[in-house]
This record gives C-alpha cells, sequence and structure tokens, in this order.
C-alpha cells in the first residue's frame, strides 16, 4: 500500500535521514512530495527478476551496457527515486555515477512494475512518468503483471510518450537495445 504525504513541506533527500532503519517501507521524493509504499511483494519481485535476467543477458551477449534492480536515482535533493529496474549504455554510466555509486542523471531505459492499488498505479503513470520525461530518460516500461501487459512510453519530441501496449504474445524490442527481443509473457 502507499500513500502520498502532502502538506507544505517540501521533502528533500536529507529527510530521508528520519526513516533510517524502516525496512518495510520505501522512501521516494518527486518534486518535493513524499511517496512511502510497502516493500514489494513476491510477483512484483519475481517479474523484477525475469526482466533484468533478459537484459543482462542482453548486456552480456552485446557489451553495449549494464542493468540493475532497484538503484536509487538522486537526480536533485528533491527528485529522488528508486525504480524497479534500469538499464544504461557503458557511455552514459560513465556520466551517471558519483563517488558513491548511485545514479545522478537518467539512464536510458528505465522499468517500472505496478504495484497494486490506484496511488502506486498513478505515482508510476504520472508522478514518475513526468520526472522521467522532464529528466530525459530515452524509455520507460510499466509492466502490469495482473493483465500481463507492458506500456512502451519512448522519448519523442523531447518527452516520453505511449507508442506501444504490448500483451503476453507480443515481442517487447527497442530503439536503443539493438537486437534486444523478448516474448512479453517470458516477463511473468
Amino acid at each position: 500500500m502507499q500513500s502520498k504525504i502532502t502538506n507544505s513541506v517540501r521533502w528533500t533527500i536529507a529527510d530521508l535521514t528520519i526513516f533510517e532503519g524502516d525496512r518495510a517501507n520505501r522512501y521516494e521524493i518527486i518534486d518535493g512530495e513524499l511517496f512511502v509504499t510497502r516493500a514489494p511483494d513476491w510477483k512484483h519481485q519475481e517479474v523484477c527478476g525475469r526482466i533484468i535476467t533478459r537484459l543482462i543477458f542482453w548486456s552480456d551477449e552485446t557489451n553495449l551496457g549494464r542493468a540493475a534492480i532497484n538503484p536509487g536515482i538522486i537526480f536533485s535533493e528533491s527528485d529522488n527515486v528508486i525504480p524497479d529496474v534500469v538499464w544504461a549504455s557503458h557511455e552514459r554510466l560513465e556520466r551517471l555515477l558519483d563517488d558513491a555509486g548511485h545514479l545522478t542523471a537518467a539512464p536510458e531505459l528505465v522499468v517500472e512494475v505496478l504495484s497494486p492499488g490506484k496511488p502506486n498505479e498513478r505515482r508510476d503513470r504520472e508522478a514518475k512518468l513526468k520526472l522521467y520525461s522532464v529528466r530525459g530518460v530515452l524509455e520507460y516500461w510499466i509492466v502490469n503483471f495482473r493483465e500481463q501487459s507492458v506500456e512502451v512510453y519512448r522519448r519523442e519530441n523531447a518527452m516520453l510518450k505511449l507508442v506501444a501496449t504490448l500483451y503476453s504474445q507480443d515481442e517487447i524490442t527497442s530503439p536503443i537495445l539493438p537486437g534486444f527481443s523478448c516474448l512479453v509473457s517470458k516477463l511473468f
């Protein structure tokens, strides 16, 4: 279950220290608003594992980049999130990582697996879509394991726009991942 704490406070990454030690929740800040989410459930993490496995195998074969699961992205003091899966080219990754190993800018691909509940869906479909669009993500996948679908957003005219909704029988490919192809059903 996810909730958005709303008041006149503009949250920053420094404020998150008050939640240190809380392993039951995930804390993200988007445009100064704090989003609190329970730790993902088994099925959510299983789908993330399937996605990252496909991306790692492809990355190992092509040597074009690297994938990670649940990396923190610190865009700014008031914009920091924990996407489910990301992929970045080697060239981009060199510029993205700070000395502590955190991403500080947009990778090429971000994947969010929907958690149950309308607030979670709104966060991924609205707040995160806007953030990733503004921050320069090239492609964004929203994965819905209940419907067994993947919404693919690609950068067009400096914005992320929905280009396809793929279902189990469809193949997912990407211009930023040359030669990558996966039957959507294999993600579930």
